[in-house]
């Protein structure tokens, strides 16, 4: 492994340290009786600390220096004194270990008394530290220069989300983003606690992938030798409990769809599930505007709450529109009882990709998503959508052909999905069949037939109502993130290419076409400085690789950055 100039230092250091017997790594526990934050908030003039974070900076002013410890709540400032530290001769653990030895990042301890500086800073008069962790490799080091610009800030997303330990240090409104995501979680539990529902675990490999049409990652049990799924959904489940028994459930479950990402949707999504028994999804919509509305007044005090450009107003009651009206409205369509070929024309005609795969259900839902959902800003109920785009949805109780389901638009975006639930047996085996047709022409979201679940309906489930709310969106309206990337501790990312190992020639060549992209072959001669021979095996280096590629017009040579 190729180390920079800083971490092979860093190293050193580690190997002086160690040799003057001084653990860089220790095991025993370290008293810690005091945070950043409770410094601040029950500041005592002499009050004697013990505290352990990062050093995150340092102004070294001979026998004295002010530095930063950053722990788990913020930061604080503390004063190393070498007579106060070292109260004898020996002054080499300020000399030394303090100045010499000790890096921005490394984990200290501190033992020390309480005062304020002339300018008002409450500050730690360090009469002892502790080494805890060295740190091997150097954190991004953002500075504001005299005109209040940034520099060299750790802000590249790519970074960001791999090396998320690092942004987690650096930035320190990243934290704040998850801080907010844990107290979203608790503010739902609260809701559903105090309505006497309980917090439920169900299985993530499942032997059928049901509860949502969407296309799983599968795998194979050894002992059983049999195939499982990373389940969808856990809907099925949840069901099966109030067949069970259960009035009220609720679970926080990770779900898993094998399909594609973006700023929206993560491969690994967290969703709260929810099911209440003798129920229906017109009380389901009251009680989710009430729940948003109390997660929105926890976290920002009020029900309104901004997004991008937007403010987004949570509190009740939400405008209740049917998924058919919408349509009607924004495109002028009719679909209310026509044939599949009729809205399949009537989709090619809004100018949409259709196919002949694509039965009432999916047609419908591509031309809502396409014409009609980016409209819905504020919260809106979009109701009572199609039997066929709908299969484990109660049929609706007056209007012929629909269901009594709602999804929640916020933003232009679906945060929750509600039914009320089909408890039908009969007329659930039914839905799984048709299901079972559209995946014979070609839908590979289509669900499979859940017998097990068949079953259970078949010994009775009382009228139920169920919602699901998308846990990664909700955090991302909620705390003004554009990228779902932005509420994931750690996102799922492409592989991380591997450094390229260059060579001199190659890197001298390499270091022009990075701010060039493109140059004429001889102009890049001349800029690299090479002597002929290693003009020739760099570039012929880089070729290889794939970096460079040579190219020949009118003009003449020309040599291209290629990755």
């Amino acid at each position: 492994m190729a180390l920079s100039e800083q971490e092979q230092v860093r190293r050193d250091k580690l190997s002086r340290l160690r040799k003057m017997g001084i653990d860089p790594y220790p095991a025993p526990l370290y008293p810690v009786n005091n945070t950043s934050t409770k410094i601040k908030q029950e500041y005592k003039e002499g009050m004697k600390v013990i505290i352990a974070g990062r050093l995150m900076s340092r102004r070294i002013q001979g026998s004295a220096s002010f530095a930063e410890l950053q722990d788990a709540e913020g930061r604080v400032q503390v004063y190393f004194n070498r007579d106060e530290i070292c109260t004898g001769d020996d002054k080499s653990k300020y000399n030394d270990v303090y100045k010499k030895l000790l890096d921005i990042g490394d984990f200290v301890g501190i033992e020390g008394e309480l005062f304020t500086t002339k300018v008002g800073e409450i500050t730690v008069m360090v009469k002892d530290f502790t080494l805890l962790s060295k740190s091997l490799r150097p954190l991004p080091q953002p500075r504001v220069d005299e005109d209040g610009k940034v520099h060299d800030e750790f802000n590249d997303p790519e970074l960001r989300y791999r090396q998320r330990y690092v942004d987690l240090v650096v930035n320190p409104k990243v934290k704040d983003t998850f801080v907010k995501r844990t107290q979203i979680t608790t503010a739902i539990r609260d809701f559903y606690n105090e309505m006497g529902f309980l917090e439920v675990e169900t299985p993530i490999l499942q032997p059928i992938p049901g509860g949502a049409s969407a296309r799983p990652f599968m795998t194979h049990h050894n002992a059983l030798d049999i195939p499982l799924y990373l389940r969808i959904a856990n809907e099925l489940y949840l069901k099966r409990l109030i067949v069970g028994g259960f009035d009220g459930v609720y679970e926080f479950a990770k779900d898993f769809r094998n399909e594609g990402m973006d700023r929206t949707h993560n491969p690994e999504f967290t969703v709260m599930e929810m099911y209440a028994a003798y129920k229906d999804y017109e009380w389901m919509m009251d009680t989710t505007e009430q729940l948003l509305e109390k997660v929105a007044i926890k976290l920002h005090g009020t029900p309104e709450v901004p997004f991008g450009e937007n403010i987004i107003n949570y509190k009740a009651p939400y405008k209740r529109i049917g998924i058919l009206d919408a349509i009607k409205e924004h495109t002028g369509y009719d679909l209310y009882q026509k044939s599949e070929e009729e809205i399949r024309d009537a989709a090619r005609a809004l100018g949409l990709e259709v196919d002949e795969t694509m039965g009432i259900g999916k047609l419908v839902d591509e031309i809502f998503g396409e014409k009609c959902e980016h409209l819905y800003i504020q919260p809106t109920f979009i109701m009572d959508h199609p039997v066929e785009m709908s299969p484990l949805t109660k049929k609706h109780r007056s209007k012929e052909g629909l269901t009594e389901r709602f999804e929640l638009m916020v933003n232009g975006k679906e945060l929750a999905n509600a039914y009320t639930e089909l408890n039908d047996p009969i007329d659930q085996r039914e839905r799984f069949e048709d299901q079972l047709k559209l995946s014979e022409k070609g839908d590979d979201e289509a669900m499979f037939i859940d017998q097990d679940f068949l079953r259970a309906l078949e010994y009775g489930m009382p009228p139920t109502s169920g919602i699901g709310i998308g846990i990664d969106r909700l955090a991302m309206f909620m705390t003004n993130n554009q990228s779902i990337q932005e509420v994931l501790f750690f996102p799922q990312m492409k592989p991380e290419k591997k450094p390229l190992e260059l060579t001199d020639n190659e890197k001298a060549i390499y270091e022009v076409l990075k701010k060039e992209k493109t140059i004429a072959l001889g102009a890049l001669k001349t800029a690299t400085g090479l002597s002929n021979k290693g003009w020739d095996k760099g570039l012929k280096g880089l070729t290889k690789l794939g970096v460079a590629k040579v190219t020949k017009d009118d003009s003449g040579l020309t040599v291209t950055l290629e990755s």
